[in-house]
């Protein structure tokens, strides 16, 4: 086992216990933290890897760069939009793959280097990392002649991004919240609004709807967590499940929607607004 690198013999379904929200998972591959963010003097950051399948797996690593459109969706791009910076030319990471058996983990170092110039702004790329069973090449097909027929079986192939953002100088943000709108189909409840994001910097936090009665009760109806708006977007069209709007009066009341810094510490609120319920538009 080397010094910088080993493998922890830690159950996967502790890690989650752990880390409830700073973790992500797909595929059998919970990643701890969700995201990775370099500011100051820091060069040198870990993400815990963890198996949490039934079957050993190989997982392959990758850097690649992702717009995130106005809706909230990811798409692979080549070069970088308009205000755009990609933080790949500077960063490393090892191990670039790894087999995992079910329950095992190991550490992923990501490191920063050469930034002694560059200029202020934040820089951003994602880190791919896809798992491929038995070492098959991603896509392959398994193809078996059985009396003049073919049988093909298709292998899946999973994959997760997290972003890996690099601040560089005195950067600030601001967000708005605009055009709220309350939705109801089939008795369940949703509110769309619009994030408006200002500044240097890419914003993440949560999104907690309160209803608000006549007397002043408040009682949260929806949150929804780590919802981002990354540089260079303006904006981001948001909407969520009112999961427990069943518990108050949406006839009567306001709305008091809050966007905050994820931070279980102290969380720092970005953004609030109030607005009456148009109930009869909801219906």
């Amino acid at each position: 086992m080397s010094k910088t690198i080993g493998r922890l013999l830690l159950p996967a379904l502790l890690l989650a216990m752990l880390f409830p929200c700073s973790a992500i998972a797909q595929g059998n591959l919970l990643i701890t933290p969700r995201r990775v963010v370099f500011e100051g003097s820091k060069k040198i950051q870990e993400l815990n890897l963890a198996n949490i399948g039934k079957d050993s797996a190989r997982y392959v690593f990758s850097l690649v760069e992702i717009r995130m459109k106005e809706d909230g969706s990811f798409e692979r791009i080549a070069e970088p939009d308009s205000g755009q910076l990609f933080a790949s030319p500077y960063l490393r990471f090892f191990p670039r793959s790894v087999i995992l058996a079910p329950n095992e983990s190991q550490l992923m170092k990501v490191q920063l280097s050469r930034t002694e110039q560059l200029p202020a702004g934040e820089y951003r790329s994602h880190i791919y990392f896809r798992a491929e069973r038995d070492d098959k090449p991603l896509g392959e097909f398994e193809a078996r002649v059985d009396s003049g027929s073919i049988s093909v079986s298709i292998i899946p192939i999973f994959g997760i991004t997290i972003p890996i953002i690099v601040r560089i100088g005195e950067l600030n943000a601001e967000v708005a919240i605009t055009d709220v709108k309350i939705m109801k189909h089939d008795s369940i409840y949703s509110t769309s609004m619009v994030l408006n994001r200002k500044g240097t910097k890419s914003v993440y936090g949560d999104v907690k709807v309160e209803h608000v009665s006549d007397a002043g009760i408040k009682t949260t109806i929806g949150r929804a967590n780590g919802v981002s708006v990354y540089t260079p977007n303006a904006k981001r069209n948001f909407e969520m499940k009112l999961k427990d709007a069943d518990k108050v009066d949406l006839k009567k009341g306001k709305l008091l929607i809050s966007y905050n810094s994820d931070s279980d510490v102290n969380p720092v609120k970005m953004a609030e607004v109030e607005v009456l319920i148009d109930y009869e538009a909801s219906r």
